[in-house]
């Protein structure tokens, strides 16, 4: 089907009472809070310390500044002034950072007093959503995922400590279990995840990380072959009931190849996966999970396979394809915690391209015939989407400040992706 923009960007249900407060200043803020201002027509404030442009010159957001290493107690005070300023508002806490989700979490009943909170509790967090307890909760359930090594660092500063065995070939990806005590650390030549060829290259990591001071656990995961577009996202709201009340999904086009953001979807086209779906809400549903969740999900060319990644404890950067796909994520979540209502599943069945790239760009790296025809098709039928180019911003600079952006992406991908790959995580 065409999707009316205007019709989908005109409030659905405009809405004075509430005021959602989102941490963060990158692209994905602003997809939260395109999400709520196009389905309440409401405005947002940005807690961040450097929020683009798109978000400082945007028509819809206020912005309050925060230090960029601002403790708990100095975040809190910020967040308690806006809830003593806004006493007449429903406020509404957004994150979309694991740093974050981790801070709404340990603070989560002196944050509960005042704000709606969409998000796990901390114990429910560190069950599911670290990477090694999650494989622990697939394999419970009959999922599949990689094959995983656990590289404990908690005794690193011991002179007898040494990492396991590696019990599959190379090469393999290394990644942090958890998002917060590897995003605080700063080093030289970090990575978001780490590609290694050999067993010299892992131990030189090993070394990497002992001296920046992890004290953690790290992954060492088989390379699953496959290009970009065997990966599938998948969002997810559960409501106070632990009902799953929103579900949607995505093949993934591809995928942002710079160090710190590799693994970060830049173009997808929205499409359901039913098996996918029943697996992503048992996760959740069994394991007592609440508030908004994103699964990375990647089918092995080998067998077919569907091998779950991991679930992020928040709603994801690339939120706004739910929007654009028709299931606005906000309008379950508002109904549920602002409203009090129990809903039917909203589901995001609408064939939409989402993407933040140029399509020639995109159209480069897209090697299948048969898939590249269809991103061909859904362009011309005008279903594609692109988050930062919201017709109701009429900011010239911001508007133009978003246009080289993207023009950027070329710059970025001959660097850092030159040429489309048979295998990428």
């Amino acid at each position: 089907m065409t999707i009316d923009y205007l019709t989908q960007t005109r409030p659905l249900m405009p809405r004075e009472d509430i005021l959602p407060v989102i941490i963060g200043g990158d692209f994905g803020v602003y997809g939260i809070g395109r999400c709520f201002n196009e389905a309440f027509g409401c405005r947002c404030i940005c807690v961040g310390s450097q929020p683009t442009e798109s978000i400082t010159r945007s028509h819809f957001f206020d912005v309050r500044h925060v230090s960029a290493h601002a403790s708990d107690a100095q975040l809190l005070d910020v967040l308690m002034t806006i809830a003593g300023e806004h006493s007449d508002k429903k406020l509404i806490l957004m994150a979309n950072h694991d740093i974050f989700s981790a801070f709404v979490a340990r603070n989560m009943e002196t944050l509960s007093r005042h704000y709606a909170l969409p998000f796990p509790t901390e114990e429910v967090m560190d069950r599911l959503t670290d990477k090694a307890e999650f494989a622990r909760a697939c394999e419970r359930a009959g999922i599949a995922t990689p094959g995983t090594v656990e590289v404990d660092f908690s005794g690193a500063e011991d002179e007898a400590w040494a990492a396991p065995e590696i019990p599959f070939s190379f090469p393999v990806v290394a990644k942090s279990a958890k998002g917060e005590p590897y995003d605080v650390l700063e080093f030289e030549g970090k990575r978001k995840i780490w590609f290694i060829d050999t067993a010299e290259e892992l131990t030189q990591l090993w070394g990497t990380l002992k001296a920046a001071g992890f004290r953690d656990t790290f992954l060492v995961q088989e390379l699953i072959p496959g290009d970009n577009t065997a990966m599938r996202s998948i969002t997810a709201y559960v409501d106070s009931r632990g009902e799953v009340t929103l579900i949607g999904s995505a093949r993934v086009l591809l995928e942002d190849h710079a160090p710190t953001m590799i693994g970060n979807p830049v173009a997808m086209i929205t499409e359901d996966f039913p098996t996918l779906w029943r697996d992503a809400c048992a996760l959740l549903t069994e394991n007592g999970y609440r508030g908004f969740a994103n699964f990375d999900v990647k089918i092995d060319p080998r067998d077919g396979r569907a091998l779950f990644f991991e679930v992020n404890p928040r709603i994801g950067r690339n939120n706004w394809y739910m929007a654009a796909a028709g299931a606005n994520p906000m309008i379950p979540m508002v109904e549920d915690l602002i409203d009090g209502k129990a809903c039917e599943q909203t589901q995001a069945t609408d064939e939409i391209l989402y993407t933040l790239v140029p399509d020639s760009l995109l159209l480069h790296y897209i090697t299948d015939p048969e898939l590249r025809a269809r991103v061909k098709r859904i362009i011309r039928e005008g279903r594609r989407f692109d988050l930062l180019l919201n017709p109701t911003e009429k900011d010239l600079r911001r508007n133009l400040t978003v246009w080289l952006q993207k023009q950027n992406h070329r710059r970025k991908f001959a660097r850092y992706y030159p040429e489309p790959t048979e295998t990428s995580y």
